[in-house]
């Protein structure tokens, strides 16, 4: 009965209005991301553009890895009127939810030829930028409205709402385009970013939100924008073990991910049953994860769900290896592939992923000073990402020597250092999992 209320507790706490809140807001997160990806490729492409030209449009997305740039410059600079009346986290987030809107609709109502090409790119980088720092303001906003107890869920609800945003702006967008026209897809689908604006009207500026302002010497000015969130995490025990295990963490999985479709398509499965497993199993199956790994994240705390995600990731990777060695089997027989094997494996994965990414974006959430929200999540996320996007380089090598079934067993084996750089860090300083980094107001930020 004790457990059975303490999970009917957790459960109720995807249903308070913040947590709705943080879904509505990862939707608006979420959205603009493929407009400017796979659905202007489609696009494009169904306008003749030649594919050299498409290619160059993976370009569009360098705005993502580089917000960490600016988003210190959300945690101080405050904007004419808006900052006033909605505060720093509010009004940033509307002025960009308006802006989005318009700049999609623009890159919808450009027709794609060979030379307006590069206007529809302008506009896309713009789109993007837009995109990423509309990312930063949510997700420091995310972390200064949830209490310590909301944490697990609110990054669920993030990213349950990032993934319908992405499913818009793909199958939604793609739906409208094929019953009106796409320039009427795109405006429709950027209206759909309304429900934020409502949203963030009706929401509540995070407690005790400091008022910000960009005055001072320039060198101060620099100094409390970009030097203080650095040295703020400096000052913190193990502070180089906590970065190098937000960069490790997940490597194994990223080094498998990198090169799933080619071992999918090496061991002859056709391209209709890898969409359909995908489909089924995996969208579903990650969706489980993530409501199970909000659940733990509160029930065992971040420490052990961490842990428990960690071992689960690498295990999933050896269902890789079953699969490898009983495709290679069937291959050699001259036997079709397996789907049944092919959908378990990729559930596998995608719920051990779901539940992985949950209760490391709550980790994330709570290593943020209040002071410095937006810099430090987004550079806590840079570094995590500097995995999936750089250190996966020699995945496609080490497949070639390696072979598929060893490829597997390396990648289950790659997840073991961020392991035990976990198991470290929760023997070593127990109190990063239990408490939230808090912290006093310095002078010269509020005024």
């Amino acid at each position: 009965m004790i457990i059975s209320t303490e999970v009917k507790n957790l459960i109720q706490l995807y249903f308070r209005p913040k947590l709705l809140l943080v879904l509505t807001l990862g939707f608006a997160s979420g959205l603009p991301l493929l407009l400017t990806g796979s659905t202007l490729t489609i696009r494009l492409r169904e306008a003749g553009i030649d594919l050299a030209a498409i290619g160059l449009f993976s370009l569009v997305g360098i705005p993502y890895s580089l917000k960490f740039i600016w988003a210190p410059l959300l945690d101080r600079l405050p904007l004419p009127i808006l900052t006033r009346v909605f505060g720093r986290r509010r009004g940033w987030m509307l002025a960009v939810h308006f802006l989005l809107i318009i700049a999609i609709s623009v890159m919808g109502l450009i027709p794609p030829t060979d030379t307006s090409i590069w206007w529809i790119a302008f506009v896309a980088i713009a789109v993007a930028s837009l995109s990423a720092t509309q990312d930063i303001a949510i997700d420091a906003y995310r972390i200064e409205i949830l209490d310590e107890q909301e944490y697990g869920a609110g990054a669920a609800m993030a990213v349950y709402g990032f993934r319908v945003g992405m499913l818009m702006s793909t199958v939604g967008t793609l739906y409208l385009a094929e019953y009106l026209d796409w320039g009427l897809a795109y405006v429709l689908t950027a209206l759909t970013l309304c429900v934020g604006i409502i949203a963030i009207l009706l929401a509540p500026s995070p407690k005790n939100e400091p008022k910000v302002t960009m005055s001072g010497s320039l060198s101060s000015i620099f100094g409390e924008t970009y030097w203080a969130p650095l040295a703020e995490f400096s000052r913190r025990d193990g502070w180089l073990v906590l970065l190098l295990f937000v960069l490790l963490y997940k490597f194994g999985d990223a080094l498998l991910s990198q090169m799933m479709g080619a071992l999918f398509v090496d061991l002859n499965y056709d391209k209709s049953t890898i969409a359909n497993m995908g489909k089924l199993f995996g969208f579903w199956a990650m969706m489980v994860g993530i409501f199970v790994g909000g659940l733990l994240v509160g029930a065992l705390g971040l420490g052990r769900t961490l842990l428990i995600a960690g071992v689960l990731q690498g295990l999933s990777n050896l269902a890789f290896w079953r699969l490898a060695v009983v495709g290679q089997q069937h291959l050699a027989a001259g036997e079709g592939a397996d789907a049944s094997l092919l959908g378990w494996v990729v559930g596998i994965e995608a719920f051990a992923g779901g539940l992985g990414q949950t209760a490391f974006i709550a980790f994330l959430m709570r290593l943020c000073d209040p002071r410095h929200t937006a810099a430090q999540f987004a550079l806590l996320t840079s570094i995590m990402a500097f995995s999936p996007k750089v250190l996966v380089a020699p995945a496609g090598y080490l497949a070639s020597e390696l072979g598929w079934a060893n490829f597997s067993l390396a990648t289950a084996a790659a997840a073991i250092p961020g392991i035990l750089l976990l198991i470290w860090l929760l023997i070593s300083y127990p109190d990063t999992w239990r408490t939230r980094v808090t912290s006093i107001k310095e002078p010269g930020l509020e005024v």
